[in-house]
C-alpha cells in the first residue's frame, strides 16, 4: 500500500479486506474469545502496512476514525511503535492507546513493537509502572509484557521480581502475562528466580502457571523440569 497524504479510514479497511483470509479469519478467532471484529490479516502483512504508514503521515492516520476492527487498532498500535516521534509524543499516542486494547494479540504484539523503550529505559520505566498501576486488565499486561521484553537483565532483576510480586488482578491475562514474564526471568537467572519462587511471592494460580511456563521451554532441561514439579502449590 502506498502511503498518501489524504489516506481515508474507508481506503484503509479497504486495503486490509483485500488481505484477509476468511480460512485464518476462522483460526484466529479461535485464539482471541470475546473478539468479535476481525478480518483475517494475518500479522506480518500488518506490520508491513504499518511500516509503510509510518515512513509518511502517520500523525494524520492516527487521527482516523475507525470501527474497532481487531486489525485496524493493531496496525495503529503498530505505527505508534514504528513512526518517528519524540518520547512525549509517543507517551501521548500510547495513553490515548493503551485503553483501546482488549486482547492478548494487540497487548503483546503492540508492546513488542516499542523498541524505542530498549534504549531509554530510565525514562520509560515510571511511565509502565503508571499503566500497571491503573490496574485494567491489559494495561497491567502491556507494562508486563514491555517490562519483560525490554528490562530483563542483571540490571533491572530485582526491581522486575518485585513488580510482578505485587501484582493481584483476578484476569486470566494479567496473570499469564506475569507467569510468562517470570519464566524469562528463569530461564535467564534460573537460581535467583527459583529462589524467589520459593519464597512464594505470587498467588497460588499465578505462581503454578509461573512454574508451568517453565517446564515447558526449551531452554529448560528435562531433568531440572522434573525437579520443578516440586515448586507446584
Amino acid at each position: 500500500m502506498e502511503e498518501k497524504k489524504s489516506l481515508t479510514a474507508e481506503e484503509f479497511r479497504s486495503t486490509l479486506w483485500e488481505l484477509s483470509s476468511e480460512s485464518y479469519r476462522e483460526f484466529h478467532a479461535g485464539l482471541l474469545p470475546g473478539t468479535e471484529k476481525i478480518m483475517g490479516v494475518r500479522v506480518p502483512e500488518l506490520r508491513k502496512l504499518a511500516r509503510q504508514v509510518a515512513k509518511g503521515d502517520w500523525q494524520s492516520f492516527l487521527s482516523l476514525p475507525d470501527e474497532g476492527w481487531y486489525e485496524e487498532i493493531m496496525v495503529k498500535g503498530m505505527v505508534i511503535g514504528y513512526a518517528s516521534m519524540d518520547r512525549e509524543r509517543r507517551m501521548q499516542e500510547l495513553d490515548a492507546f493503551v485503553p483501546r486494547i482488549d486482547n492478548w494479540a494487540v497487548c503483546d504484539c503492540c508492546a513488542s513493537t516499542c523498541k524505542f523503550i530498549q534504549k531509554d529505559r530510565e525514562a520509560w520505566y515510571p511511565w509502565l509502572l503508571e499503566k500497571r498501576n491503573q490496574g485494567t486488565e491489559f494495561s497491567i499486561r502491556f507494562a508486563v509484557v514491555a517490562l519483560m521484553d525490554y528490562y530483563t537483565d542483571e540490571t533491572w532483576l530485582e526491581q522486575l521480581l518485585e513488580i510482578y510480586g505485587g501484582i493481584r488482578h483476578e484476569a486470566y491475562y494479567v496473570k499469564m502475562g506475569v507467569a510468562w514474564a517470570v519464566s524469562l526471568c528463569y530461564v535467564r537467572f534460573p537460581e535467583r528466580t527459583e529462589e524467589w519462587l520459593k519464597e512464594q511471592h505470587l498467588d497460588v494460580t499465578t505462581h503454578n502457571m509461573a512454574v508451568q511456563k517453565i517446564r515447558d521451554s526449551r531452554r529448560v532441561s528435562r531433568e531440572k523440569k522434573e525437579e520443578l514439579k516440586a515448586l507446584k502449590r
